[in-house]
Protein backbone atom coordinates (compact mmCIF):
# COMPACT_ATOMS: atom_id res chain seq x y z
CA UNK A 1 0.00 0.00 0.00
CA UNK A 2 1.13 3.33 -0.71
CA UNK A 3 1.73 6.78 1.65
CA UNK A 4 -1.49 8.49 -0.01
CA UNK A 5 -3.20 4.99 0.05
CA UNK A 6 -2.56 4.64 3.81
CA UNK A 7 -3.26 8.21 4.35
CA UNK A 8 -7.03 8.11 2.52
CA UNK A 9 -7.95 4.66 4.54
CA UNK A 10 -7.35 6.48 7.63
CA UNK A 11 -9.18 9.60 6.68
CA UNK A 12 -11.85 7.45 6.04
CA UNK A 13 -12.02 5.61 9.06
CA UNK A 14 -11.84 9.07 11.13
CA UNK A 15 -14.82 10.47 8.68
CA UNK A 16 -16.87 7.29 10.67
CA UNK A 17 -16.17 9.08 13.51
CA UNK A 18 -17.93 12.50 13.87
CA UNK A 19 -17.35 13.14 17.82
CA UNK A 20 -13.96 14.22 19.07
CA UNK A 21 -14.39 12.20 21.82
CA UNK A 22 -14.61 9.14 19.63
CA UNK A 23 -11.86 9.77 17.97
CA UNK A 24 -9.61 10.34 20.50
CA UNK A 25 -10.57 7.11 21.91
CA UNK A 26 -10.12 5.70 18.45
CA UNK A 27 -6.14 7.34 18.46
CA UNK A 28 -5.54 5.42 22.24
CA UNK A 29 -6.60 2.22 20.48
CA UNK A 30 -4.53 2.89 17.78
CA UNK A 31 -1.49 3.81 20.36
CA UNK A 32 -2.51 -0.34 22.54
CA UNK A 33 -2.00 -1.54 18.66
CA UNK A 34 1.91 -0.84 18.78
CA UNK A 35 4.53 -3.34 19.29
CA UNK A 36 6.19 -3.64 22.19
CA UNK A 37 9.23 -1.62 22.52
CA UNK A 38 12.54 -2.57 24.06
CA UNK A 39 13.18 -0.92 27.63
CA UNK A 40 16.69 -1.36 25.93
CA UNK A 41 16.18 1.29 23.48
CA UNK A 42 14.54 4.21 25.42
CA UNK A 43 18.04 5.74 25.87
CA UNK A 44 18.49 9.51 24.91
CA UNK A 45 19.59 9.04 21.67
CA UNK A 46 16.27 7.99 20.51
CA UNK A 47 13.73 10.87 22.60
CA UNK A 48 12.18 12.96 20.23
CA UNK A 49 13.21 16.63 21.29
CA UNK A 50 10.58 19.13 21.98
CA UNK A 51 7.46 16.35 22.84
CA UNK A 52 5.81 17.08 25.91
CA UNK A 53 5.61 13.74 26.79
CA UNK A 54 8.67 11.19 26.27
CA UNK A 55 8.24 9.67 22.86
CA UNK A 56 11.35 7.58 21.51
CA UNK A 57 11.77 6.51 17.81
CA UNK A 58 13.87 4.17 16.37
CA UNK A 59 14.74 2.99 12.46
CA UNK A 60 16.00 -0.08 10.65
CA UNK A 61 16.85 -0.75 7.27
CA UNK A 62 15.26 -3.69 5.98
CA UNK A 63 16.55 -5.88 2.89
CA UNK A 64 14.31 -4.73 0.57
CA UNK A 65 15.52 -0.48 1.31
CA UNK A 66 12.38 0.29 3.13
CA UNK A 67 13.14 1.34 6.79
CA UNK A 68 11.29 -0.05 9.93
CA UNK A 69 10.32 2.08 12.18
CA UNK A 70 10.04 1.17 16.16
CA UNK A 71 8.25 3.81 18.39
CA UNK A 72 6.49 4.44 21.90
CA UNK A 73 5.56 7.29 24.21
CA UNK A 74 4.54 7.45 27.97
CA UNK A 75 0.86 9.43 26.78
CA UNK A 76 -2.23 7.13 25.67
CA UNK A 77 -2.69 9.98 22.85
CA UNK A 78 0.76 10.47 21.94
CA UNK A 79 1.29 6.95 21.37
CA UNK A 80 -1.93 6.78 19.23
CA UNK A 81 -0.31 9.79 17.24
CA UNK A 82 2.78 7.55 16.70
CA UNK A 83 0.97 4.59 15.81
CA UNK A 84 -0.70 6.78 13.24
CA UNK A 85 2.54 8.06 12.11
CA UNK A 86 3.83 4.61 11.56
CA UNK A 87 1.22 2.97 10.13
CA UNK A 88 1.46 5.76 7.48
CA UNK A 89 5.51 5.90 6.42
CA UNK A 90 6.69 2.14 7.83
CA UNK A 91 8.57 0.29 5.60
CA UNK A 92 8.73 2.78 2.68
CA UNK A 93 11.69 3.82 1.10
CA UNK A 94 13.96 6.78 2.35
CA UNK A 95 12.80 8.83 -0.26
CA UNK A 96 8.87 7.89 -0.71
CA UNK A 97 9.21 9.00 2.94
CA UNK A 98 10.85 12.24 2.01
CA UNK A 99 9.08 13.01 -0.76
CA UNK A 100 5.31 12.30 1.16
CA UNK A 101 3.04 14.90 2.34
CA UNK A 102 1.46 13.80 5.31
CA UNK A 103 -1.99 15.66 4.11
CA UNK A 104 -3.79 13.18 6.60
CA UNK A 105 -2.88 15.46 10.01
CA UNK A 106 -4.73 17.96 8.53
CA UNK A 107 -7.73 16.40 6.66
CA UNK A 108 -9.01 14.53 10.34
CA UNK A 109 -8.46 17.51 12.22
CA UNK A 110 -5.62 16.30 14.14
CA UNK A 111 -3.59 19.63 14.33
CA UNK A 112 -6.52 21.60 15.22
CA UNK A 113 -7.43 19.67 18.14
CA UNK A 114 -4.14 19.29 19.75
CA UNK A 115 -2.50 21.74 22.22
CA UNK A 116 0.85 23.80 21.19
CA UNK A 117 2.94 21.63 22.73
CA UNK A 118 1.52 18.09 21.41
CA UNK A 119 1.25 20.14 17.72
CA UNK A 120 4.96 20.80 18.21
CA UNK A 121 5.90 17.16 19.15
CA UNK A 122 4.35 15.71 16.30
CA UNK A 123 6.07 18.25 14.43
CA UNK A 124 9.28 17.06 16.24
CA UNK A 125 8.26 13.42 15.55
CA UNK A 126 7.39 13.83 11.72
CA UNK A 127 11.44 15.75 11.75
CA UNK A 128 13.02 12.82 13.36
CA UNK A 129 11.71 10.68 10.80
CA UNK A 130 12.56 12.11 8.14
CA UNK A 131 16.42 12.54 9.35
CA UNK A 132 16.67 8.98 9.93
CA UNK A 133 14.80 8.75 6.07
CA UNK A 134 17.47 11.22 5.35
CA UNK A 135 20.24 9.54 6.97
CA UNK A 136 19.66 6.05 5.22
CA UNK A 137 19.26 7.71 1.88
CA UNK A 138 22.72 9.63 2.40
CA UNK A 139 23.66 5.76 3.10
CA UNK A 140 22.80 4.55 -0.07
CA UNK A 141 24.64 7.73 -2.23
CA UNK A 142 27.25 6.38 -0.74
CA UNK A 143 27.39 2.28 -1.20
Amino acid sequence: MTINETQDEIIDEFDGLTDWMDRYAYIIDLGNTLPEFPEADKTPQNLIEGCQSRVWITADRREDGGIHFSADSDALIVKGIVALLMRVLDNHTPQEILDADLYFIDKIGLKEHLSPTRSNGLVAMVKQIHNYATAFKLLDAKS
